[in-house]
């Protein structure tokens, strides 16, 4: 790996961090939508990103895992939460990643997150699991929706910059 992997993957994370820990410090009535049987998060914008950058699917993960484990309390999911759910967001970022345009990369985070993040989240929530995997799986698309569209066209712009 070079430095300039390393970099973008780094970033990647650590703005995933800063938009997880923007929309639960700052937003503090929108928690249940961070962590929950919704979770509507800012950071899940960024998944769509492995589509253009080879670096977002650890960069991805690692911040993914970090802002786990910093609100875990937050959660209450526990260690299920910081490795089941940055596992699966490994998994969908690298399904991602192979993905042959923007409609097929949304399917692996919507449906993964869906399907097994809503285990956890359903037994220690005590909401069905049908009902928490709804909202897990509409929750993730309206992310990758409304913010993860918004993220590409920021990165399109940022990337064809070009100085005059």
């Amino acid at each position: 790996m070079d430095l300039k992997y390393l970099t973008k993957a780094s970033l990647i994370a650590a703005i995933y961090i800063i938009l997880v820990l923007i929309q639960v410090l700052f937003f503090p009535v929108a928690n249940f939508l961070a962590f929950g049987h919704i979770q509507l998060r800012l950071a899940e914008g960024l998944v769509l990103l492995p589509l253009v950058e080879a670096a977002a699917v650890p960069g991805l993960f690692v911040g993914c895992l970090v802002s786990n484990i910093i609100l875990t309390f937050y959660s209450g999911f526990g260690l299920i939460d910081i490795l089941g759910g940055s596992l699966v967001t490994l998994l969908a970022a690298f399904l991602t990643s192979k993905s042959k345009n923007k409609f097929t990369g949304m399917i692996p985070p919507v449906l993964l997150n869906g399907l097994i993040v809503s285990i956890w989240v359903s037994y220690f929530t005590k909401i069905p699991y049908l009902y928490t995997m709804i909202g897990i799986t509409v929750g993730e698309f309206a992310s990758i929706i409304l913010f993860g569209n918004l993220i590409l066209y920021v990165y399109d712009k940022a990337t064809n910059f070009k100085e005059y």
